[in-house]
């Protein structure tokens, strides 16, 4: 069985001490490709690093609404310099979006840091991953009023009817994560079962959101398997299928296919 984790962050400081034993574990244990996602300059440079030196990683490059600072568009135009040289490795503009859960003080700023990189993913014609946190309602707005080429990925995809409901019409595809295994994830059964199986895919965070039974632990793309097994419970499905319909999910919304 492969498996493909579509957004990890393998950059983190908890691998420092082991990234390079841990990678070269998590391909042969069967994740077979895998992106560790950037977030800001430094981990959209990282991941660069990290995808050149391993032939199954690719990598996402952009500012999350939780690194937009007060310099944001000096931020969004180091991002384009980035994606003018047209690495094949860089599967995405991500993660952006907006994140109100520490406050709305920069909410402004963080809403054109978001409209601007949809700008450059649909200039440099790359899908989106997008970071949604207690900000569904602006999130939405500004996906329906905004054009996106490529359309994209929902990641780590909150547990809301109304956002899953949307973003599939939209087009986009969801992500589903650890936080779908949780004992206290609320409607997780249900909007897992709302989307069609040739729109979701899987991720772990890491490392971030190990899943049950290993919540509270550092998180890699091995723990997969626990968040195919519990999709696949929701779903109805063996986790074989699961996992083959993820992987061929993954290639098409990333453009691999």
């Amino acid at each position: 069985m492969e498996y493909f984790d579509v957004h990890a962050h393998y950059d983190d400081e908890r691998f420092n001490k082991d990234r390079d034993e841990v990678i070269p574990q998590v391909y042969n244990f069967g994740v077979t490709t895998f992106v560790s996602s950037g977030y800001n300059l430094e981990g959209s440079k990282s991941g660069i690093e990290l995808a050149e030196k391993y032939p199954y990683i690719y990598t996402t490059v952009g500012i999350s609404p939780n690194d937009v600072t007060d310099d944001w568009e000096k931020d969004v135009d180091e991002i384009e310099e980035i994606l003018k040289t047209k690495n094949k490795k860089i599967l995405a503009v991500g993660e952006i979006g907006l994140d109100y859960y520490y406050g709305k003080e920069n909410m402004e700023a963080q809403k054109q840091a978001f409209k601007k990189q949809i700008e450059l993913a649909n200039k440099y014609e790359l899908p989106i991953v997008i970071h949604t946190r207690d900000a569904v309602m602006d999130t939405l707005e500004i996906l329906k009023e905004t054009t996106v080429i490529k359309t994209g990925i929902f990641h780590c995809c909150p547990h809301n009817r109304e956002l899953i409901k949307e973003g599939l019409k939209l087009g986009y595809y969801i992500s589903f994560g650890g936080t779908a295994t949780f004992k206290n994830a609320h409607n997780a059964k249900e909007c897992v079962q709302m989307v069609p199986m040739d729109r979701f895919v899987t991720e772990t965070d890491s490392p971030y959101l190990a899943p049950d039974p290993i919540r509270g632990t550092r998180n890699d793309s091995r723990n997969l398997k626990y968040i195919v097994k519990k999709l696949a419970e929701f779903k109805e499905v063996s986790e074989e299928e699961l996992a083959k319909h993820a992987y061929e999910n993954a290639k098409r919304i990333y453009g691999m296919i």
